[in-house]
């Protein structure tokens, strides 16, 4: 992972609101983008079978975040020459690595999910979602055919058993089964609503102050896009972002991961890209148009956030999520159709009380 990105993500944990204060502003075309400073990172992943309470994140000030020394351009690496055999050598190479496939091919594989009303892909090695795709319309949540109490947590036979998160991984271990596509949002019909209670759109999530709060606050605010925009598509997913060791000054990946054995990791962060399209195409709403697409990319932490916490605080370039994650979500969408959703829309919460209204599906 970039150091680049490890800086500004970190920047967005529920402490550092200076800090993501200054990378949302570095969105704006009217100022000067700001180097960052680079920092060793270390990756390690700690495996812990028993529930602990989840700790919130440390805060990172904005000194280590963002410096005024201008950082040194990297060159790009030469492309790799093909060796040239030797005069009298034979051209034929004596070995053939790509032998092994004929046992099989070891991956890394994607578990795409192709459901009603989201597409998923499943990281079978973290138990999570790399990502899951949503589309939300006006019309689709104006629709009220499913109810959450007539749905069941279910492990997805898609997955191959091995590779499954289990309903025993989350059985007392202090964290909410959290949808990354939320039941709210599938309303329009009961056996869409019933997919998204698959495990594989599952995360472990921090329940109070989170899950059942903070978060619950933001995917209402994804819904209530819908007032102002036609079409509002949805990416979300987890992240494991490094956070710095006061005891030696570098920077670590530690989760703890559930289950017993343990076999599902507890992301550090989750992240949300908003598409708000303008206009759908003129063919099929369904379809994404040739509109301005107003994009908003989000990083929370999980961990109790205060309800008066800004959402802007939590705004990060797209870039940002893009190298933390691995995974690109705009590459094919001219700057010219572009607009920062913040800018374009209030970027804040309501406050609704959804904790008690969930207690009883928090922990079936």
């Amino acid at each position: 992972m970039s150091k680049t990105t490890i800086a500004v993500i970190a920047a967005v944990s529920a402490g550092a609101g200076a800090a993501a204060t200054a990378a949302v502003l570095s969105l704006r075309p009217d100022r000067k983008p700001e180097s960052i400073a680079t920092t060793t990172t270390t990756t390690t992943t700690t495996a812990v079978a028993a529930a602990t309470p989840p700790s919130p994140p440390v805060p990172v000030p904005a000194s280590q975040v963002f410096s005024t020394k201008q950082a040194a351009p990297v060159p790009a690496p030469a492309p790799p020459v093909p060796a040239t055999p030797s005069a009298g050598s034979s051209a034929a190479a004596p070995v053939n690595p790509a032998g092994i496939f004929e046992y099989g091919f070891p991956g890394p594989v994607s578990d795409l999910g192709t459901r009603q009303a989201f597409i998923s892909a499943y990281d079978r090695r973290t138990r999570n979602p790399h990502y899951v795709v949503e589309h939300i319309t006006p019309a689709s949540l104006a629709l009220r055919d499913g109810d959450r109490k007539n749905s069941t947590f279910l492990e997805d036979p898609l997955i191959p058993d091995k590779f499954q998160a289990k309903l025993k991984d989350y059985f007392r271990s202090g964290y909410d089964r959290g949808h990354q596509v939320p039941a709210a949002d599938c309303k329009w019909s009961q056996s869409a609503m019933d997919e998204t209670f698959y495990l594989s759109n599952m995360c472990p999530q921090v329940g109070d102050g989170f899950n059942r709060d903070y978060w619950a606050h933001f995917e209402d605010f994804c819904r209530r896009l819908t007032t102002r925009y036609p079409s509002v598509r949805i990416v979300t997913g987890p992240l494991y972002l490094p956070r710095r060791d006061p005891a030696d000054g570098k920077w670590y990946v530690r989760y703890e991961v559930i289950g017993s054995p343990p076999n599902v990791a507890v992301p550090t962060h989750f992240y949300k890209v908003i598409f708000a399209e303008e206009s759908p195409s003129s063919s099929s709403s369904s379809s994404p148009g040739s509109g301005p697409v107003a994009l908003g990319a989000f990083v929370l932490p999980n961990a109790p956030i205060p309800n008066d916490k800004p959402l802007a605080d939590f705004e990060v370039p797209l870039e940002a999520v893009e190298r933390a994650s691995g995974l690109e979500f705009a590459a094919k969408l001219p700057p010219h159709r572009r607009k920062r959703l913040c800018a374009e829309t209030s970027c804040s919460i309501v406050v609704k009380e959804y904790a008690e209204r969930q207690k009883a599906f928090a922990k079936k």
